[in-house]
């Protein structure tokens, strides 16, 4: 699977999940991704940006209206033009799988959805705490396996993709993916069941993590990924398995 195609091709779904201010790095994991497929060419209107807590106007942050990955602060991630779908409470189960499947209630806007077709490679991300079989939504509800699973099988006899890569950062970040049975979905996490994925990077000035482990590697091997670029989701995972992740990045 290449990792770069024609953009007007691409949809994507990402979501950090988790409220409050000490979760400040799912944030900027999901930050991250955006700022890496928009630099690639993918347009605002194929991107859904779900982010549960707003790090950016936290009235904790001394750096307001910013959100770092690196404590250096070189690269803020938080662009001009950034357009956050879903926030806060909006943040749901719900809403998520809303836009996964299309079936959404008819009061929600066209910008508020994805429209792939069978010849759209769509990139889910998800990022939070979870634990066997779950991940949790503004830290209230869970997201299981067998919902993600119903969600793909539904895209999948709806026609809604080509291909999906499926990525997600939280502890026992696999598991969720146990019950996916349908083809052409490549999954990635970030930890197998059973194990824990860790944080990265504290920052002395916000006194809290910026990043996950598994999501600066994702995110430094993807800022060499230009619009041409034949590389493939091997060359990522070849480089996944070199990093010091702490826990076993899994497919």
């Amino acid at each position: 699977m290449r990792l770069t195609t024609d953009c007007s091709s691409i949809w994507a779904v990402i979501a950090a999940t988790s409220p409050f201010w000490f979760n400040y790095r799912h944030a900027a994991n999901a930050l991250a991704l955006y700022h890496t497929l928009k630099r690639l060419c993918v347009p605002d209107s194929h991107i859904i940006l779900m982010l549960a807590d707003d790090a950016a106007c936290n009235s904790r942050s001394p750096q307001r209206p910013s959100v770092f990955y690196h404590p250096n602060h070189m690269l803020d991630l938080i662009e001009d033009d950034i357009q956050v779908d879903y926030r806060g409470n909006d943040v749901t189960v719900a809403s998520f799988l809303e836009v996964l499947t299309g079936k959404h209630s008819p009061a929600v806007p066209r910008s508020k959805r994805i429209f792939p077709d069978d010849g759209s490679n769509v990139l889910v991300f998800a990022t939070g705490h979870g634990g066997e079989d779950f991940l949790k939504f503004n830290d209230r509800e869970d997201l299981t396996s067998q919902q993600l699973a119903d969600a793909l099988d539904n895209m999948h006899s709806s026609r809604r993709y080509n291909q999906v890569l499926l990525i997600v950062d939280t502890c026992q970040a696999a598991s969720l993916f146990s019950k996916v049975v349908v083809p052409n979905v490549f999954s990635i996490g970030s930890s197998k069941a059973g194990e824990s994925s860790y944080s990265h990077f504290p920052d002395m000035q916000l006194g809290v993590a910026v990043v996950d482990r598994f999501s600066f590697f994702l995110f430094e091997f993807l800022e060499r990924v230009q619009p041409a670029s034949r590389l493939t989701l091997q060359h990522l995972l070849n480089d996944l398995r070199q990093q010091p992740l702490s826990s076993t990045g899994d497919r």
